[in-house]
């Protein structure tokens, strides 16, 4: 009787042992596979964000009023008509509007290393959980001055994954809201910086494009940059003010940036509202209660399927097995979700 309690004991801790191990492999997986869905699931929601803002922007042009005068022209109508004096190398001194953070900005293309993907406002971990962020603070693309774009290289999509296979003469598209394309082309070879060197972000007297990720891959001790320039005559436009930026994007948002919504004169409509994808939840400590709450959940389900299997018959204890790891498959999946966002930030 004690030989076989001890038999059982041994076998019930190699199975736990088993199966936490399986976890931390599935955990693993869901890192650089898993957030590949949210991040696609987001950039869909994106997409339909950024035509739906377009539309927005471009029906807000100046129209004929009744009485054959133009009507005043609107912030966002401000914003087409200053790209279009610009690419006949006049310069204006309008304001473009501002687009709120976690909200579809640009689009962004590099054919060299297959990118192809909606840019989002901030870069904070919420934002690049759903596509490369722009700087809060840097230049529009299409203004004089430096545009700063940070991008994951492992997770989410790992749009920046090969940013350093690309070389001098490489194009850069990026197209805006009012439905212009500008062309950047890269300038010098990929570059390695520490995360505090803000300086690359530094203003420029010149229309200059600046991509960033972490380096080296599946680490964050540095920053990959690639630096670009615009091809063609850029735009001479006044914005809001900028805040301060002190740390290169790691996942969080940088200290200093604000997070302070548009005022109502500059804003753009937005009329599919905030980008929920499956990872932009804000805050790592909101994320404790529900990883807990979910990995309890996988807990209590597989218990109960082992429970259920002992009292089975042997040849139904393979279904009753397929249908507990189905089962907690759900509650995992969550729980790894807000797992992520506990863990120290990495792009």
């Amino acid at each position: 009787m004690a030989g076989g309690r001890a038999r059982r004991a041994v076998r019930e801790t190699g199975i736990t042992l088993i199966t936490l191990g399986v976890v931390v492999l599935l955990f693993v997986a869901y890192q650089l596979f898993g957030t590949n869905f949210s991040e696609s699931h987001s950039q869909s929601v994106l997409a339909k964000q950024f035509s739906a803002l377009a539309a927005a922007d471009a029906s807000q042009a100046p129209k004929a009023a009744s009485g054959g005068t133009a009507a005043a022209p609107t912030a966002a109508a401000q914003s087409t008509a200053a790209v279009g004096t610009a690419t006949k190398g006049g310069s204006g001194a309008e304001v473009l509007p501002s687009v709120p953070t976690g909200h579809a900005i640009d689009h962004l293309s590099i054919p060299a290393i297959g990118v192809d993907k909606f840019v989002v406002e901030g870069t904070a971990e919420a934002d690049l959980a759903e596509g490369p962020g722009h700087y809060k603070g840097t230049a529009l693309p299409g203004q004089v001055g430096n545009v700063g774009i940070a991008g994951h290289r492992t997770t989410f999509g790992a749009p920046f994954f090969k940013l350093g296979q690309l070389k001098v003469g490489d194009s850069i598209y990026i197209t805006d809201l009012s439905g212009h394309t500008w062309l950047y082309s890269v300038s010098e070879a990929p570059l390695v910086v520490s995360p505090t060197d803000v300086a690359i972000l530094a203003r420029t007297p010149f229309a200059q494009l600046t991509l960033t990720t972490c380096n080296p891959i599946f680490s964050a001790t540095s920053r990959l940059v690639v630096i670009a320039r615009l091809v063609g005559s850029a735009v001479h436009v006044t914005t809001e003010p900028a805040p301060a930026i002190s740390t290169l994007a790691s996942g969080t948002a940088s200290a200093g940036t604000s997070t302070k919504a548009p005022s109502s004169a500059t804003a753009p409509k937005t009329p599919t509202g905030k980008v929920t994808g499956f990872n932009s939840g804000g805050g790592s400590a909101k994320a404790w209660f529900p990883a807990l709450s979910y990995g309890l959940g996988a807990i209590l389900l597989w218990l109960s399927a082992r429970i259920l299997m002992t009292t089975c018959r042997r040849w139904r204890r393979l279904g009753v097995l397929a249908a507990g790891i189905a089962a907690c498959a759900v509650p995992l999946w969550f729980c790894f979700e807000n797992a992520t966002r506990l863990l120290p930030p990495s792009v």
